[in-house]
């Protein structure tokens, strides 16, 4: 199932509609912050899983 140009169109009207195009950059801001601090916890998480596997290898 794609989703094309009419929805995303439609979605986009909605979505001005309930924010209003003044709120839409603050909630992109708060999107991409939000993205940015979910990636950066998946590279601890990772990070920290391999430095567990690595001193447990080392036993």
């Amino acid at each position: 199932m794609k989703i094309g140009t009419q929805e995303l169109l439609i979605v986009l009207a909605i979505v001005v509609l309930l924010f209003g195009p003044t709120q839409i950059p603050k909630l992109s801001r708060m999107f991409g912050k939000s993205v940015k601090n979910f990636r950066e916890s998946m590279a601890e998480a990772e990070e920290k899983e391999d430095s567990d596997g690595a001193e447990k290898s080392e036993s």
